[in-house]
Protein backbone atom coordinates (compact mmCIF):
# COMPACT_ATOMS: atom_id res chain seq x y z
CA UNK A 1 0.00 0.00 0.00
CA UNK A 2 2.79 2.43 0.88
CA UNK A 3 4.48 1.68 -2.44
CA UNK A 4 1.26 2.52 -4.28
CA UNK A 5 0.86 5.77 -2.38
CA UNK A 6 4.40 6.89 -3.07
CA UNK A 7 4.06 6.02 -6.76
CA UNK A 8 0.93 8.13 -7.01
CA UNK A 9 2.64 11.10 -5.41
CA UNK A 10 5.60 10.79 -7.81
CA UNK A 11 3.15 10.82 -10.72
CA UNK A 12 1.51 14.00 -9.46
CA UNK A 13 -1.82 12.62 -8.21
CA UNK A 14 -4.07 14.73 -6.00
CA UNK A 15 -6.59 11.94 -5.33
CA UNK A 16 -5.67 8.26 -4.95
CA UNK A 17 -8.14 5.36 -4.77
CA UNK A 18 -7.10 1.97 -3.36
CA UNK A 19 -9.01 -1.34 -3.58
CA UNK A 20 -11.57 -2.77 -1.19
CA UNK A 21 -10.23 -4.31 2.06
CA UNK A 22 -6.71 -3.32 1.06
CA UNK A 23 -5.39 -3.71 4.60
CA UNK A 24 -6.48 -7.34 5.11
CA UNK A 25 -7.29 -9.19 1.92
CA UNK A 26 -10.78 -10.26 0.92
CA UNK A 27 -11.32 -13.93 1.74
CA UNK A 28 -11.78 -14.65 5.44
CA UNK A 29 -11.79 -18.18 6.82
CA UNK A 30 -12.78 -17.69 10.45
CA UNK A 31 -14.25 -15.23 12.90
CA UNK A 32 -10.94 -15.26 14.76
CA UNK A 33 -9.11 -14.14 11.62
CA UNK A 34 -11.61 -11.34 11.03
CA UNK A 35 -11.34 -10.15 14.62
CA UNK A 36 -7.55 -10.21 14.50
CA UNK A 37 -7.28 -8.22 11.26
CA UNK A 38 -10.07 -5.67 11.74
CA UNK A 39 -9.30 -2.17 13.00
CA UNK A 40 -11.18 0.76 14.44
CA UNK A 41 -11.77 3.85 12.31
CA UNK A 42 -10.25 6.44 12.57
CA UNK A 43 -8.04 5.19 15.41
CA UNK A 44 -6.78 2.02 13.72
CA UNK A 45 -3.25 1.57 12.42
CA UNK A 46 -4.19 1.66 8.73
CA UNK A 47 -6.32 4.80 8.92
CA UNK A 48 -3.75 6.59 11.07
CA UNK A 49 -1.01 5.71 8.56
CA UNK A 50 -3.17 7.01 5.70
CA UNK A 51 -3.93 10.22 7.60
CA UNK A 52 -0.25 10.87 8.24
CA UNK A 53 0.63 10.18 4.62
CA UNK A 54 -2.14 12.41 3.26
CA UNK A 55 -1.14 15.28 5.51
CA UNK A 56 2.55 14.99 4.64
CA UNK A 57 1.99 14.59 0.90
CA UNK A 58 -0.92 17.06 0.68
CA UNK A 59 -3.03 14.48 -1.11
CA UNK A 60 -6.45 12.82 -0.70
CA UNK A 61 -6.80 9.03 -0.38
CA UNK A 62 -9.75 6.67 -0.40
CA UNK A 63 -9.00 3.11 0.76
CA UNK A 64 -10.97 0.01 1.69
CA UNK A 65 -10.53 -0.98 5.35
CA UNK A 66 -11.85 -3.87 7.45
CA UNK A 67 -13.54 -2.02 10.32
CA UNK A 68 -14.28 -3.15 13.86
CA UNK A 69 -16.91 -1.22 15.81
CA UNK A 70 -17.54 -2.91 19.15
CA UNK A 71 -18.71 -6.42 18.33
CA UNK A 72 -19.69 -5.52 14.76
CA UNK A 73 -17.54 -5.64 11.64
CA UNK A 74 -17.95 -3.60 8.47
CA UNK A 75 -16.50 -3.65 4.97
CA UNK A 76 -15.64 0.04 4.97
CA UNK A 77 -13.74 2.74 3.13
CA UNK A 78 -12.04 5.79 4.57
CA UNK A 79 -11.50 9.19 3.02
CA UNK A 80 -8.53 11.18 4.28
CA UNK A 81 -6.95 14.34 2.96
CA UNK A 82 -4.49 17.12 3.74
CA UNK A 83 -6.94 18.21 6.45
CA UNK A 84 -6.84 14.77 8.10
CA UNK A 85 -9.64 12.24 8.51
CA UNK A 86 -12.75 13.23 6.56
CA UNK A 87 -15.19 10.32 6.47
CA UNK A 88 -15.90 6.63 6.55
CA UNK A 89 -18.40 4.75 4.38
CA UNK A 90 -19.70 1.29 5.23
CA UNK A 91 -20.62 -0.99 2.34
CA UNK A 92 -24.39 -1.15 1.97
CA UNK A 93 -24.74 -4.16 -0.33
CA UNK A 94 -22.78 -7.21 0.83
CA UNK A 95 -21.72 -9.80 -1.74
CA UNK A 96 -21.93 -13.57 -1.22
CA UNK A 97 -19.92 -14.74 1.84
CA UNK A 98 -19.45 -11.16 3.04
CA UNK A 99 -22.88 -11.70 4.60
CA UNK A 100 -21.26 -14.21 6.97
CA UNK A 101 -18.64 -11.82 8.29
CA UNK A 102 -19.93 -8.27 8.00
CA UNK A 103 -22.89 -6.20 9.14
CA UNK A 104 -24.70 -4.27 6.43
CA UNK A 105 -23.51 -0.70 6.19
CA UNK A 106 -25.43 1.96 8.08
CA UNK A 107 -23.81 5.11 6.69
CA UNK A 108 -25.66 7.34 4.19
CA UNK A 109 -24.58 7.87 0.61
CA UNK A 110 -22.85 11.20 1.13
CA UNK A 111 -20.68 13.59 -0.86
CA UNK A 112 -17.50 15.14 0.53
CA UNK A 113 -15.22 17.90 -0.70
CA UNK A 114 -11.46 17.33 -0.67
CA UNK A 115 -8.58 18.58 -2.78
CA UNK A 116 -11.01 20.87 -4.55
CA UNK A 117 -13.36 18.13 -5.80
CA UNK A 118 -16.66 16.65 -4.64
CA UNK A 119 -16.41 12.88 -4.19
CA UNK A 120 -18.82 10.11 -3.34
CA UNK A 121 -17.89 6.59 -2.26
CA UNK A 122 -19.29 3.16 -3.05
CA UNK A 123 -17.65 -0.23 -2.48
CA UNK A 124 -17.53 -3.10 -4.99
CA UNK A 125 -21.01 -4.77 -5.21
CA UNK A 126 -22.69 -1.42 -4.46
CA UNK A 127 -22.28 -0.70 -8.17
CA UNK A 128 -24.92 -3.34 -8.95
CA UNK A 129 -27.59 -1.08 -7.46
CA UNK A 130 -28.10 2.00 -9.67
CA UNK A 131 -29.68 3.95 -6.84
CA UNK A 132 -26.25 4.37 -5.21
CA UNK A 133 -24.62 6.30 -8.05
CA UNK A 134 -27.81 8.24 -8.76
CA UNK A 135 -28.10 9.43 -5.15
CA UNK A 136 -24.45 10.48 -5.06
CA UNK A 137 -24.84 12.30 -8.37
CA UNK A 138 -27.99 14.05 -7.15
CA UNK A 139 -26.04 15.20 -4.10
CA UNK A 140 -23.45 16.83 -6.34
CA UNK A 141 -20.66 14.27 -6.64
CA UNK A 142 -18.24 14.98 -9.45
CA UNK A 143 -16.24 11.78 -8.91
CA UNK A 144 -17.57 8.45 -7.65
CA UNK A 145 -14.70 6.53 -6.01
CA UNK A 146 -15.13 2.76 -6.12
CA UNK A 147 -12.73 0.55 -4.11
CA UNK A 148 -13.40 -3.00 -5.30
CA UNK A 149 -12.47 -6.69 -5.22
CA UNK A 150 -14.45 -7.57 -8.33
CA UNK A 151 -15.13 -11.20 -9.20
CA UNK A 152 -18.09 -10.96 -11.60
CA UNK A 153 -17.26 -9.88 -15.18
CA UNK A 154 -19.84 -7.15 -15.66
CA UNK A 155 -18.78 -4.09 -13.71
CA UNK A 156 -16.18 -2.40 -15.90
CA UNK A 157 -18.55 -2.37 -18.89
CA UNK A 158 -21.68 -1.53 -16.92
CA UNK A 159 -20.10 1.52 -15.30
CA UNK A 160 -19.64 3.11 -18.71
CA UNK A 161 -23.41 3.44 -18.81
CA UNK A 162 -23.61 4.61 -15.21
CA UNK A 163 -21.09 7.38 -15.91
CA UNK A 164 -23.01 8.84 -18.83
CA UNK A 165 -26.44 8.29 -17.24
CA UNK A 166 -25.34 10.34 -14.24
CA UNK A 167 -22.74 12.58 -15.92
CA UNK A 168 -19.99 11.78 -13.40
CA UNK A 169 -16.45 10.47 -13.34
CA UNK A 170 -16.13 6.97 -11.86
CA UNK A 171 -12.83 5.61 -10.54
CA UNK A 172 -12.75 1.85 -9.93
CA UNK A 173 -9.70 0.50 -8.08
CA UNK A 174 -9.82 -3.28 -8.36
CA UNK A 175 -7.72 -6.22 -7.19
CA UNK A 176 -5.70 -8.48 -9.49
CA UNK A 177 -4.58 -12.07 -9.08
CA UNK A 178 -5.87 -14.84 -6.80
CA UNK A 179 -6.67 -15.20 -3.11
CA UNK A 180 -7.74 -18.51 -1.53
CA UNK A 181 -9.36 -19.79 -4.71
CA UNK A 182 -10.89 -16.47 -5.84
CA UNK A 183 -9.74 -14.75 -9.02
CA UNK A 184 -10.17 -10.99 -9.29
CA UNK A 185 -10.89 -9.36 -12.63
CA UNK A 186 -8.36 -6.50 -12.51
CA UNK A 187 -8.94 -3.83 -15.16
CA UNK A 188 -9.11 -0.89 -12.80
CA UNK A 189 -10.38 2.11 -14.72
CA UNK A 190 -11.33 5.77 -14.80
CA UNK A 191 -14.43 6.66 -16.83
CA UNK A 192 -15.50 10.20 -17.71
CA UNK A 193 -19.05 11.65 -18.00
CA UNK A 194 -18.99 11.09 -21.76
CA UNK A 195 -18.73 7.29 -21.31
CA UNK A 196 -15.05 7.23 -22.27
CA UNK A 197 -12.45 5.08 -20.53
CA UNK A 198 -9.60 7.53 -19.94
CA UNK A 199 -7.39 5.08 -18.03
CA UNK A 200 -7.47 1.32 -17.61
CA UNK A 201 -5.08 -1.20 -16.09
CA UNK A 202 -4.49 -4.77 -17.18
CA UNK A 203 -6.07 -7.95 -15.87
CA UNK A 204 -3.13 -9.38 -13.97
CA UNK A 205 -0.46 -6.77 -13.17
CA UNK A 206 -0.52 -4.22 -10.36
CA UNK A 207 -0.35 -0.71 -11.82
CA UNK A 208 -0.73 2.92 -10.85
CA UNK A 209 -2.58 5.08 -13.38
CA UNK A 210 -2.80 8.86 -13.07
CA UNK A 211 -4.74 11.10 -15.45
CA UNK A 212 -5.61 14.79 -15.50
CA UNK A 213 -9.34 15.52 -15.43
CA UNK A 214 -11.55 18.58 -15.20
CA UNK A 215 -14.04 17.72 -12.42
CA UNK A 216 -16.37 20.57 -13.40
CA UNK A 217 -17.34 18.57 -16.52
CA UNK A 218 -19.54 16.57 -14.16
CA UNK A 219 -21.43 19.69 -13.05
CA UNK A 220 -23.25 20.11 -16.35
CA UNK A 221 -26.20 17.75 -16.76
CA UNK A 222 -27.14 19.18 -20.14
CA UNK A 223 -27.67 16.40 -22.73
CA UNK A 224 -29.09 18.31 -25.69
CA UNK A 225 -30.32 21.85 -26.26
CA UNK A 226 -33.70 20.78 -24.89
CA UNK A 227 -32.71 18.09 -22.36
CA UNK A 228 -31.27 18.32 -18.89
CA UNK A 229 -30.65 15.16 -16.88
CA UNK A 230 -32.12 16.50 -13.66
CA UNK A 231 -34.99 18.66 -14.87
CA UNK A 232 -36.18 15.90 -17.23
CA UNK A 233 -36.56 13.38 -14.42
CA UNK A 234 -40.19 12.22 -14.01
CA UNK A 235 -40.23 11.69 -10.28
CA UNK A 236 -44.03 11.70 -10.42
CA UNK A 237 -43.82 8.35 -12.25
CA UNK A 238 -41.08 6.72 -10.18
CA UNK A 239 -43.23 5.65 -7.22
CA UNK A 240 -43.30 1.95 -8.23
CA UNK A 241 -39.61 1.75 -7.34
CA UNK A 242 -40.36 2.63 -3.73
CA UNK A 243 -43.55 0.58 -3.64
CA UNK A 244 -41.79 -2.56 -4.87
CA UNK A 245 -39.02 -1.99 -2.34
CA UNK A 246 -41.51 -1.80 0.52
CA UNK A 247 -43.28 -4.98 -0.67
CA UNK A 248 -39.97 -6.85 -0.82
CA UNK A 249 -39.20 -5.95 2.79
CA UNK A 250 -42.51 -7.30 4.13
Amino acid sequence: MVEFLRSGVKLGAELLVLPELCNTGYKFESADELERLAEEIPNGETTEELINFAEDACISVIAGVCERDGNRYFNSAVLVGPEGFIARYRKAHLFDEENIWFSKGDTPFQVYETSGVKVGIMICFDWFFPEVIRILALKGAQIICHPANLILPYCQTALLGAAVQNRVFIITANRVGFERGIEFTGMSQIVNPMMEVIARSGRSEEEVKVVDIEPSLADSKRITRYNDLWSDRRVDLYHPILERSCEAQK
